[in-house]
C-alpha cells in the first residue's frame, strides 16, 4: 500500500451525506457550474478562432495544429498540478486561482499579432483551464448527497454545453462580423478573471479537505451551514466538538494512485479518459473547419456547428437521469457505444441534413459519457488523493487532446472525413471496453 499518514475524520461526512439537496447544495452546483461553463466557452471559441485564421491569416493547419494543442499541452500540465494542489492547499483555492489564470491569459491572447505568440498564450491558458474542471467535480462530489452525487456531478457537468453553446453564439455573431472578430471573441473569454473573486468568497470549502487538515471548527461551521439550509437543528455541543476517529488517509503522491488497491482503477480511467479526449477534441475542435473545408461557408458552418452544440442538452438530461438507475458503468459504457455509432454515421454523411443529424447524435451521446465520466472520477478514490486521482486522470485525458488536433489534418489527407471519424470510433469503442474495469459507486458514501 502507498505511503499513509494517520489522520482523522468525524461523524460531519456522514451528517452531510444524510442531508437533502438544499439551497447551499444549489449555490454550490451553480457557483462552480458557472465556473464550468466559462471553461467552456474559452475551449469552444478557439474553435472558431481557427475557422478565421485559416481564412484571414491563411495559417496552414499544421500552425492550426499547434494552437489548438498547445492549449492541451497546457490543460495536460494544469490538470495534474491542479489535483495534487487540490489535495494540498484545497479545492475552493485551486478553483479561483485556475479561473483567475485562464481568464487573464485569454484576455491577453486577443491582442496576438503572431500565430506564435497566440501559441504560447494558449498554452498558459491551458495552464488555468486543465486544473478547474477536476478540482471543480471533486468539490461538488464531496458535498453531494450519496444517492443523487451522479446526477448533481452530470448536472455540473452540462454546464458544459451551456458554455460551448455560449461560444457557438458569439463565434456565429461576433467572429465573422469584422477582421478582429476573432479578438473581441477572446477578449470576452477574460470574463473568469472577474469570476474569481466570486468564487474565492461564495464557495465553501470541503469539509472532508478541511478534516484532513485538523480544522475542524471550519468543517463544523461548512456543516451547520448546510444543515441549518435543510431546517435541521443544530446538534448537542457534545457531539459537534466529539474527538474524530482517527484513520488512515494516503498522501497526495501520483503513485498512490497506482498502489495495489487502486492500480486497475487507475489504469482503466486513464484508459477511458484518453479515448474519449481523442475523439471528443480531434472532432468538435475542428468541426467549423472541417466544414468549411467541406465546402460550407465560414458563416453557415457557424451556423450548422451552433445547431448540433444545441444537441449537447438533452445528451446530458438523458445521462442525468439514468445514472441514477442504471449506475455509472453502464451509462458511461451505452454512451460511449452511442458516440461510436454516431461518429460512423458522420462520417458517412453526404447532404446538409444528414451532417445536422449525425453532428447532433454524436453531441448527444458523447456529451452524456463526458457526464458519466465526470461523475465517476472523482468517486473512486479516497479523500486524501480525490483531486489528484480526478487530476491526474484529466491529464491523461488532455494528452489525447494535444495529439488529436495534430492527427487531424493527416487522417482527413489520409482518407477523408470517412477515415478521420472511423478512427474518431474506434477510440470510442475502447473507451466503452475501458469502462468495464471501472468500480461501482452508485449510492455509496465517498471514501474518507
Amino acid at each position: 500500500m502507498a505511503p499513509a499518514e494517520l489522520r482523522v475524520t468525524s461523524g460531519r461526512s456522514a451528517r452531510l451525506d444524510a442531508l437533502p439537496f438544499t439551497r447551499e447544495h444549489r449555490k454550490l452546483l451553480v457557483g462552480s457550474g458557472t465556473g464550468w461553463a466559462l471553461d467552456a466557452m474559452d475551449v469552444g471559441l478557439i474553435s472558431f478562432v481557427l475557422a478565421q485564421l485559416n481564412v484571414q491569416w491563411q495559417a496552414t493547419s499544421t500552425e492550426l495544429s499547434f494552437i489548438a494543442s498547445s492549449g492541451f499541452l497546457g490543460m495536460a500540465i494544469g490538470a495534474g498540478l491542479g489535483g495534487l494542489l487540490a489535495d494540498r492547499i484545497g479545492r475552493r483555492q485551486v478553483f479561483a486561482l485556475t479561473l483567475l489564470i485562464y481568464g487573464l491569459a485569454t484576455g491577453a491572447s486577443a491582442l496576438s499579432g503572431t500565430i506564435a505568440v497566440l501559441i504560447a498564450w494558449r498554452f498558459v491558458v491551458g495552464l488555468g483551464l486543465g486544473a478547474e474542471l477536476p478540482v471543480a467535480s471533486t468539490l461538488v462530489s464531496e458535498f453531494a448527497p450519496p444517492r443523487i452525487r451522479g446526477r448533481i456531478i452530470v448536472i455540473l457537468e452540462s454546464f458544459w454545453a451551456v458554455g460551448w453553446t455560449l461560444a457557438a453564439v458569439i463565434g456565429f455573431l461576433m467572429v465573422p462580423a469584422s477582421a478582429d472578430g476573432w479578438r473581441w471573441a477572446l477578449a470576452i473569454g477574460a470574463a473568469p478573471a472577474v469570476y474569481a473573486v466570486v468564487v474565492r468568497l461564495g464557495l465553501p470549502e470541503s469539509v472532508r479537505f478541511l478534516e484532513s487538515r485538523g480544522r475542524h471548527r471550519e468543517a463544523e461551521a461548512t456543516v451547520r451551514r448546510f444543515e441549518k439550509s435543510a431546517g435541521v437543528a443544530a446538534p448537542g455541543a457534545e457531539v459537534a466538538a466529539q474527538a474524530p476517529a482517527p484513520v488512515a488517509v494516503v498522501k497526495p503522491r501520483v503513485s498512490a494512485l497506482w498502489s495495489p488497491g487502486l492500480r486497475r482503477r487507475t489504469g482503466a480511467l486513464w484508459l477511458v479518459w484518453f479515448c474519449v479526449n481523442f475523439s471528443y477534441y480531434g472532432a468538435f475542435i475542428w468541426l467549423p473547419t472541417i466544414l468549411v473545408a467541406s465546402g460550407f461557408s465560414l458563416v453557415r458552418s457557424f451556423a450548422y456547428t451552433l445547431i448540433i452544440t444545441v444537441a449537447q442538452l438533452p445528451g446530458y438530461a438523458a445521462s442525468a437521469y439514468l445514472i441514477e438507475r442504471w449506475g455509472r458503468r453502464r451509462t458511461l459504457a451505452v454512451f460511449l457505444a452511442g458516440s461510436a455509432v454516431s461518429a460512423v454515421l458522420f462520417g458517412l454523411a453526404g447532404d446538409t441534413t444528414q451532417v445536422i443529424g449525425a453532428g447532433m447524435l454524436l453531441s448527444f451521446f458523447n456529451l452524456g459519457a463526458w457526464g458519466a465520466l465526470y461523475a465517476v472520477t472523482p468517486e473512486i478514490y479516497p479523500t486524501g488523493i480525490r483531486a489528484t486521482g480526478a487530476g491526474w486522470a484529466a491529464g491523461i485525458g488532455r494528452i489525447a487532446a494535444i495529439l488529436a488536433p495534430l492527427a487531424v489534418p493527416l487522417l482527413r489527407d489520409m482518407g477523408g472525413t470517412g477515415l478521420l471519424f472511423a478512427v474518431f470510433a474506434a477510440f470510442f469503442v475502447v473507451a466503452a471496453l475501458g469502462a468495464f474495469g471501472l468500480p461501482e459507486k452508485q449510492g455509496e458514501a465517498l471514501e474518507d
